[in-house]
This record gives structure tokens, C-alpha cells and sequence, in this order.
């Protein structure tokens, strides 16, 4: 397997400004707060991750929105407790996936910088378990409950009904049906959100590790939703979406096996210690 060749070098960015190098390993130190990894691979492809602090927040909304059978899936509002984790900065892009599984499957290309689409749930999960082996941390999906803190902006929320926006600022920073033109633009281009985490609202949605299943009012400590289903859960909005699926409690799912250009991912990579 030839990707497994490939080196990895970790570089940790802190906020003071102190640059610290890792071969395979990440340290109790590199899980401070403000911290980025930039996981760089063979090639000169590489891509960021910001430390999330867990914490508590309310999860799905009340006031939902939108599309009928969306809007009901955000109900009730309900405290879900997370613990800390990675979250890469921005969406996979064609030249991430690329460099990983050999192959670009996207609808939009031009650009190694355009995020992939046309990917299934499966696939993800696929470039997940190589990238994986490729490094030997753990990436995976992030869990609905992750994303959603995530967008939020974590402990640094300004409690906005869109990830680093009110709907004025949409514009500003998501790729919709207003502004996108019909089509992926590259990562990175508009503003991120209070986690520096950047297309969180539209330009692909993205693929979560949970199955579709109807919120519960009980408190809940990093749910990972139902045990089985028919569809897993997708998160964001898109290009083609109107402004209330963008927002950060809006949900969306569609079949494990399903590729279609809407839809994209991102990572999450959990930390080696969990103390």
C-alpha cells in the first residue's frame, strides 16, 4: 500500500508564538487552548486543526426554521457535554484527498484548494481509517454533537444562529444559494467563526459519524446518536442551500452509500491522552 509510505511531520503553533515539532506523537502540552496542528505530508499538501475545549452547550433549537421535516429534527433544545478534540479548519479539499486516496472524484475541480464532493459516507470513513494508518492518530468523522459545538464557536460562542454570523453577515461567511453561484468555491475564502474554523456554513455539506435519529430533552455527555439506521447525518448546508440550512442547528441526512456533489467532510482527530 503505497500511501502508507508517505511521512508525516506535526507542527504545533501555539499562541505564544513557541513553535514545537512531533514525529507520530502529540503531547499533553500540544492540547493547550488556542493551539493549531498543521499536518503537512509528502508533497507539500498539508491542513490545519484547532483544538476544541469540551464543554457544555444547548444543542438544536426551539426556534428552528425552514424545510418542515428539518426544523422538527432540531427539536427539542437539549445540554450535551463534549470533551475536547482536534477539528481540521477547514473542509477536506481535492488535493488532500488526492494525496491520500490517489484519485479526485469532485463535480467542481480547477483548484486543489476546492473542497472534495461527490464523496459517500462510506468514503469518508475510507479516507479517515488511511489517513489513520498513514500516521498512526486517530481521524475520524466528527460526531453531530462535535460538529455542532464546533460551529457554534465552542467556550468562545457568541451565540449566533450561524457559525461565526447572524444572517446579515451570511454573506460574509458561507457559500449559498445567494452568493455561490451554483458551485464550490475554494476553502478558506470567506470569514471563519469564533474557532478560526472556516466554512462551517455552506459550500459542501458535510458528513457526520452518527445515524439520523430524533433528538432526546435529556442531558447527554458526547452522544454518538442512534446504534443503527437508514441515514447518517449531514451538517452545514450547501452551495445550492437557502440561508436556514446553513445556520448551526439545521440537519440533514441522506444514505451512507450516497455520493453527490453537495456533499463533502471534514476531520476530526482525537487527542492521545484524554486526561
Amino acid at each position: 500500500m503505497k500511501h502508507l509510505s508517505k511521512k508525516l511531520k506535526i507542527v504545533m503553533l501555539a499562541a505564544a508564538g513557541m513553535l514545537f515539532n512531533s514525529q507520530f506523537s502529540i503531547s499533553n502540552s500540544l492540547r493547550a487552548q488556542d493551539s493549531v496542528l498543521t499536518v503537512r505530508l509528502d508533497g507539500g499538501v498539508s491542513f490545519d486543526l484547532v483544538w476544541v475545549e469540551g464543554g457544555t452547550f444547548t444543542m438544536g433549537s426551539n426556534q428552528a426554521r425552514g424545510v418542515k421535516y428539518n426544523y422538527e429534527s432540531a427539536r427539542p433544545e437539549h445540554r450535551v457535554s463534549v470533551g475536547g478534540y482536534f477539528i481540521a479548519r477547514c473542509e477536506v479539499t481535492q488535493g488532500l484527498y488526492r494525496a491520500v486516496m490517489g484519485e479526485n472524484p469532485s463535480k467542481f475541480t480547477g483548484t486543489d484548494s476546492l473542497p472534495v464532493e461527490s464523496v459517500s459516507w462510506a468514503d469518508a470513513q475510507q479516507f479517515a481509517v488511511m489517513l489513520s494508518q498513514m500516521t498512526g492518530h486517530r481521524f475520524r468523522l466528527p460526531t453531530e454533537a462535535e460538529w455542532e459545538y464546533a460551529a457554534r464557536g465552542g467556550h468562545r460562542s457568541r451565540r449566533q444562529p450561524f457559525p461565526g454570523s447572524d444572517r446579515a453577515g451570511l454573506d460574509r461567511a458561507g457559500w449559498y444559494c445567494v452568493n455561490s453561484k451554483g458551485a464550490t468555491h475554494p476553502v478558506a475564502r470567506l470569514q471563519p467563526n469564533e474557532l478560526g474554523l472556516y466554512d462551517m456554513a455552506g459550500n459542501v455539506a458535510e458528513w457526520c459519524l452518527d445515524w439520523a435519529g430524533e433528538y432526546s430533552a435529556d442531558p447527554q455527555d458526547n452522544p454518538r446518536g442512534p446504534a443503527e439506521g437508514e441515514h447518517r447525518v449531514l451538517r452545514g448546508g450547501h452551495y445550492n442551500s437557502t440561508s436556514s440550512a446553513c445556520t448551526v442547528y439545521d440537519r440533514g441526512w441522506y444514505i451512507p452509500s450516497g455520493r453527490y456533489e453537495l456533499f463533502g467532510f471534514r476531520l476530526v482527530m482525537e487527542p492521545d491522552h484524554a486526561d
